[in-house]
């Protein structure tokens, strides 16, 4: 899928590839309403799309809801994009499926960037901060029998998403999970994620992981 991105929006790699897998393990419902939070590009969103899914996507970045508007006008897929942070512009929808790929490297910073592409990956120290909201708030927005997919690293704490999802009531599994290489974000920040307990000083390679999690009928 060639997909449109100004400077700084998020471009498709092997997160969304395996977040995309999974979208397409799902048994949709005709006319599923469907929720691409921290949609980029929309790569995510246009794929819900043509699989038949009446699409919301939201992200905080305005050359993010850009680079989606016109994706999905050139894709000629009908998809909503709205501008906002994380679920706050959602109140008051529910959703048969809520997608979400988030900001999610641990970084030397204890808080979000607030510009530049940064923005798109990282999230705390723990790679946490976008990820604890989604658990509290995700929830509330699932139908009964809704599903909600997250992919992360596993450096940042897989077993804290399943925990914070169980205790909203949703019942979540680790659905799948792909080795790749390290980036250059991760090259970049090598010294300090071994300081930290992150990772071990000769590994090279990092872990995804695509949480599931389903609000009882």
């Amino acid at each position: 899928m060639n997909l449109f991105a100004l400077p700084g929006v998020y471009d498709p790699q092997d997160d969304t590839d395996l977040l995309a897998d999974a979208l397409h393990d799902e048994a949709l419902p005709p006319g599923a309403e469907v929720l691409d939070i921290g949609t980029g590009t929309g790569a995510i969103a246009l794929t819900a799309a043509r699989l038949g899914a009446r699409v919301t996507a939201v992200d905080i970045s305005w050359r993010a809801v850009l680079s989606t508007r016109l994706n999905a006008r050139l894709a000629g897929l009908p998809v909503r994009v709205v501008r906002g942070n994380l679920l706050t512009p959602l109140a008051g929808r529910s959703f048969d499926l809520i997608l979400s790929n988030p900001p999610y490297v641990p970084a030397l910073s204890p808080t979000a960037p607030e510009r530049g592409p940064a923005r798109a990956w990282d999230a705390g120290h723990d790679g946490r901060l976008l990820l604890r909201r989604i658990c509290q708030e995700a929830p509330a927005l699932l139908r009964p029998g809704g599903v909600l997919l997250i992919v992360h690293s596993a450096l940042s704490d897989p077993q804290a998403t399943l925990l914070e999802l169980r205790e909203r009531g949703l019942k979540a599994a680790v659905a799948d999970r792909r080795f790749i290489p390290f980036g250059p974000v991760l090259r970049s920040r090598r010294a300090w994620l071994a300081e930290q307990g992150l990772i071990g000083d000769d590994d090279t390679m990092e872990e995804l992981v695509v949480i599931r999690a389903e609000r009882p009928v």
